[in-house]
C-alpha cells in the first residue's frame, strides 16, 4: 500500500479544505469545528485559514510555524473510513 502524500489542496469557504492525495482520491474535509480551539484560534487572531500549504518537511496541511493538520487523518476524513479499516487493509 502506498504511504498517504498530500498532492494539493484548495482552501474553501466556511472552514472547508479540498485536497488530494497521491492516490487520486480527493474530497473536501469540514474544519470550522476546529475554529477558535487551542492553536486553530490563530485563524481568527492573524493567520488566514485561507494561507493553507503543504509544508515542505512533513507534507502535511499546514498555517503558519505552529498549526499543521495529519494528513493520515485528513484521508481517513476524506475516505469515509475509520483508523482500524485502513490499518487491517494496510496489513493485509
Amino acid at each position: 500500500m502506498l504511504e498517504v502524500r498530500i498532492t494539493a489542496i484548495q482552501p474553501r469557504e466556511n472552514h472547508h479544505l479540498w485536497i488530494r492525495f497521491n492516490d487520486g482520491t480527493e474530497g473536501t474535509v469540514d474544519l470550522s469545528h476546529l475554529v477558535g480551539k487551542g492553536v486553530f484560534r490563530q485563524w481568527e487572531q492573524g493567520i488566514p485559514f485561507e494561507s493553507a500549504r503543504i509544508s515542505e518537511e512533513t507534507g502535511a496541511v499546514t498555517w503558519g510555524k505552529d498549526v499543521e493538520l495529519d494528513t493520515l487523518n485528513l484521508y481517513l476524513r476524506v475516505n469515509d473510513i475509520r483508523p482500524e479499516q485502513y490499518f487491517l487493509k494496510k496489513v493485509s
